[in-house]
């Protein structure tokens, strides 16, 4: 007790956006080395980037940039990205990594909601919100050593490891009602220095409100399970516009609608991939392929599209099909773990052995997954390299699930046959 009063003592600092005092047990330099470090990682377990529309991408991040002028921390090196995902999210990393994705800039009417979303966002960054609830949780578990977090309620638990499993935790992870508040209220304050129209800020409250009324899980499980909306967002918004004399400022409506244009034309064909997933998800595969093949005859340079349906054709024994598909996506984007994952496991089927080691160690250089360490470690035992093989073993068994299991039992065999 008396080393934790010690530590807190000694990590007291000055809150750079509200001038108060706070703790501070990790410093800058850690905070601008996580954000760094996370940042690619989180966004592909997300979605990845939306690359196809990289004029959309720079438009979003020359609002941010406008916005992050006129902030409390204007020396942070921040950084906007557009992800493809259709979950209406968006998100701020330590050291102001923010993302928002595509199916949030598709419920937005102007320019200036959008300014509201990443003033929001850059208030999180700037306040340090992402790290105080990092440090909340050092100090609940003060025997615990470093920072690695659980993601037992992601899709991906057992399998994402190291840095995306942590930055996935902090976007997933529900802000403080207090540290929404303030989001709200100083990035209000950046938009009106910005010359944006703060009214936009309460109107976006009142789209989140009405977003996330009767919508699915996937949507609850976005925005709102880390910015819960309410009314009293609302009303505390408006009471702040009132307080400045609704000093009115720049919309973009015009403007916001040309950046949003190509992505509007394409809805339909991620709104098909939606419901290709919960096609295939039920089972029911050739309406699936059907649904899928919709949505790629829409917009055929979305790599995801095909590697969704590189997974339905697996899934039908449609293998050359598949690999065909598999090719398809990492060619439109190399850098995307899960697709180099998809055809790396493709090629280890086909017993093509170095191919499938290529693909699976490029896909855990950008996000180390505990299926990619055991099937390296398949690979190794098959290519004799059984040192090496126990290695690969030892870290996914650090997993859990069957994954991990299976790994123990492997590794066993090596270690102990």
């Amino acid at each position: 007790m008396a080393v934790l009063l010690a530590m807190v003592l000694a990590g007291c600092t000055t809150n750079p956006v509200t001038g108060e005092s706070q703790l501070a047990l990790i410093s800058e330099s850690q905070e601008l080395s996580m954000g760094a470090e996370q940042y690619q990682p989180t966004q592909q377990v997300q979605g990845g980037k939306y690359y196809i529309d990289q004029e959309l991408t720079d438009y979003v991040s020359s609002v941010g940039q406008k916005l992050a002028k006129v902030s409390d921390r204007p020396d942070l090196p921040y950084e906007f990205t557009v992800l493809n995902s259709s979950v209406p999210n968006a998100w701020a990393l330590p050291g102001g990594k923010i993302a928002i994705n595509r199916g949030l800039l598709t419920e937005l009417q102007n320019e200036a909601q959008l300014a509201a979303v990443l003033g929001h966002e850059i208030v999180h960054a700037a306040a340090r919100h992402s790290v105080q609830r990092m440090q909340q949780g050092m100090l609940l578990n003060a025997g615990i050593a470093g920072l690695g977090l659980a993601v037992s309620d992601s899709d991906y638990a057992g399998l994402i490891m190291g840095g995306a499993a942590v930055g996935s935790q902090l976007t997933m992870a529900q802000y403080s009602q207090s540290h929404e508040l303030e989001s709200d209220h100083y990035g209000i304050e950046y938009m009106v220095e910005a010359g944006y129209d703060p009214q936009a800020a309460v109107e976006l409250q009142e789209i989140f409100v009405k977003l996330s009324e009767g919508n699915s899980a996937g949507w609850v499980d976005g925005l709102f399970a880390s910015h819960p909306p309410s009314e009293k967002r609302v009303e505390e918004n408006q009471e702040l516009v009132d307080q400045m004399g609704n000093p009115k400022g720049y919309l973009g409506k015009e403007t916001y609608s040309e950046k949003l244009a190509y992505l509007r034309s394409k809805q339909p064909a991620y709104e098909a991939e939606v419901k290709a997933r919960e096609l295939a998800k039920s089972g029911d595969m050739n309406a699936a392929l059907a649904k899928i093949n919709e949505a790629i005859k829409i917009e055929p340079k979305e790599a995801a599209f095909y590697a969704l349906r590189g997974q339905i054709l697996s899934e039908q024994g449609k293998d050359d099909q598949a690999m065909q598909d598999f090719d398809k996506a990492v060619s439109l984007y190399p850098e995307m773990f899960s697709y180099r994952i998809n055809r790396g496991l493709g090629y280890l089927g086909n017993e093509k052995l170095d191919a499938a080691e290529t693909d699976l160690k490029a896909a855990n250089d950008v996000v180390p997954t505990s299926i990619a360490f055991l099937r390296l470690g398949d690979i190794a035992v098959q290519q004799g390299q059984l040192e090496e093989a126990v290695q690969y073993y030892q870290v996914a068994a650090d997993s859990s699930g069957e994954i991990a299991e299976e790994a123990r039992r492997k590794l066993a065999q090596l270690t102990q046959g």
